[in-house]
């Protein structure tokens, strides 16, 4: 068996060393494809009519796209309905998703019947109240912020009330309001 993988490696030798007498070429060298790039050039620049200039402006030894420019005139990319291609697309999902649930804030995922009102400082310049959520989070609402499931807006704050507006839409497309009091609960101690 050794006898074997001995004449099997000769055999390979005598291949390889038969098969390197002969010098193949590998491709054209980097002085070969200057030089045709630059026929290319001056050839298209002799079409357009800049065949002088474009010699003195672009030496043989330029970059790899020195000669691309004149080959399809200039390309203008136009943005537009596309997606940023260096703006990671996890990101975009993020800034999505961030500006969704800033549309809609903590107090806009319950209804209003489930939310207490527990406390209100009134005598100030602007009116706040503490709402608490059935979880037990509290909240401080003013006039103007947004709760409830059906676009609530609070619109008045008194000594012992809350006033929040909900719009209603019915099956039809009509759009109505109603105001809903959340009153401080009293307690049953006294």
């Amino acid at each position: 068996m050794n006898v074997r993988f001995q004449a099997l490696g000769v055999a390979i030798a005598v291949c390889v060393l038969a098969g390197c007498s002969e010098e193949q070429p590998l491709g054209p060298t980097t002085q070969e494809f200057n030089k045709e790039r630059q026929a290319l050039v001056s050839k298209l620049d002799k079409g357009k009519g800049k065949g002088a200039a474009r010699k003195d402006s672009a030496p043989a030894t330029a970059g790899v796209g020195a000669g691309f420019s004149a080959a399809g005139g200039e390309f203008v990319y136009d943005p537009t309905g596309r997606r940023d291609p260096f703006r990671s697309y996890e990101w975009e999902h993020m800034k999505r998703d961030f500006a969704d649930s800033q549309q809609s804030g903590p107090l806009e995922q319950y209804d209003l019947a489930q939310l207490a009102l527990v406390g209100v400082v009134w005598d100030v310049g602007r009116a706040r109240a503490l709402v608490q959520d059935p979880s037990g989070m509290s909240y401080v609402v003013a006039a103007g912020a947004r709760m409830g499931k059906n676009d609530g807006l609070v619109t008045r704050i008194d000594d012992n009330l809350v006033v929040v507006r909900e719009r209603y839409v019915d099956l039809y497309g009509n759009e109505s309001s109603q105001d809903v009091e959340l009153r401080i609960r009293a307690s049953d101690g006294g």
